[in-house]
């Protein structure tokens, strides 16, 4: 996740020392998080990050250029505002209580080759697919998040990559440079940030009535509580999500007596052949036909939809142990054997 000025709209932490402001019982554990990092925290500034280590970030041959592409991004407008972050911050926590489940999916990198309407309508029409099956289950509200409008820039186990003996930077996500195995498209561009933005202004545009914006992901490879991703994130009250696997997501809130609040979930409404299994059985021998992602593997329509069938299974089951009720007066579904 490159650091880059931030296009959404970030919420000031209220954790973070304020004169003059009472603190609330939330903003001191929110406080007491932040005093378990190695170092005492400093004042936190949109820019305290660039103090601290900054693993995968690309480099860029001039310098000069890409403070000048910075600045122009700077001045855009956010994509994100911050009374919709506080709204799904509101709905986020509707979740964690037990009254209503978080759906949230999506490509796993966007791609500028790949940006058309059908494509963005492909992938929400299955989002809203499967809320319906989950929504029938958990007999809750379901909030929809898109993982769209933003997927653009992934980071990498290895910096470079090496073909039949010739050695270039690794694809970084279209925000950075191309995925192509040459030095040309290989080669980080600043002015992508640029266009990531506009792609990301339009997806929102056709998404911003049914999805929900404001979310902010830390992935395993920047989340050293040293580091420059830690302490940008310090600073912000937007939501923030981990990743776990949903059979074990499931099963250890079911033995903590939690609810499991919702799922994150890497797909399209594209059919590509990109995970095995699913009722259409896609095997190791299917993954090439298909196989058009620009980062992870993800679901396909089919098999997305298999999931929600799946977890609202779970959730149904989850409902009729808890609420002293007959199950017909619930309603069933098929069982998935989860």
């Amino acid at each position: 996740m490159p650091l880059a000025p931030s296009t959404p709209a970030l919420l000031p932490n209220p954790a973070l020392p304020s004169p003059g402001r009472p603190r609330s019982r939330r903003a001191l554990l929110r406080a007491r998080a932040v005093r378990a990092a190695p170092r005492p925290p400093s004042r936190w500034s949109v820019g305290s990050w660039r103090d601290r280590p900054a693993l995968q970030q690309p480099e860029y041959p001039d310098k000069a250029e890409l403070d000048e592409v910075l600045q122009t991004v700077e001045a855009f407008p956010p994509i994100v505002f911050a009374g919709e972050a506080r709204t799904l911050e509101e709905r986020l926590a509707e979740a964690a209580m037990g009254r209503a489940f978080l759906l949230q999916g999506g490509d796993c990198a966007e791609s500028f080759k790949e940006f058309n309407a059908n494509n963005i309508r492909d992938t929400f029409r299955v989002l809203l697919q499967m809320s319906v099956v989950l929504m029938f289950g958990g007999q809750m509200p379901i909030v929809k998040v898109g993982r769209m409008a933003g997927q653009f820039a992934k980071p990498r186990s290895d910096g470079f990559e090496e073909r039949d003996g010739v050695k270039l930077p690794s694809y970084r996500g279209d925000n950075i440079n191309g995925d192509t195995f040459d030095e040309k498209s290989r080669l980080p561009d600043p002015h992508r940030m640029i266009r990531a933005y506009s792609q990301s202004a339009a997806t929102l545009n056709l998404l911003r009535a049914f999805a929900t914006g404001g979310y902010a992901a830390m992935q395993r490879r920047t989340r050293q509580l040293d580091g420059a991703h830690v302490e940008f994130l310090r600073g912000i009250a937007n939501p923030l999500g981990i990743k776990a696997e949903v059979r074990a997501f499931f099963d250890v809130h079911e033995q903590e007596g939690s609810h499991p609040g919702g799922v994150h979930l890497e797909m399209t409404g594209q059919n590509v052949t990109e995970c095995i299994g699913g009722s259409r059985t896609v095997t190791f021998d299917d993954l090439g036909s298909r196989y058009h992602t620009h980062c992870d593997p993800r679901l396909n329509a089919s098999q997305s939809l298999e999931m929600a069938f799946i977890i609202a299974e779970r959730l149904r089951k989850r409902r009729i142990a808890s609420w002293p009720l007959n199950g017909n007066q619930l309603g069933s579904i098929p069982s998935m054997g989860l």
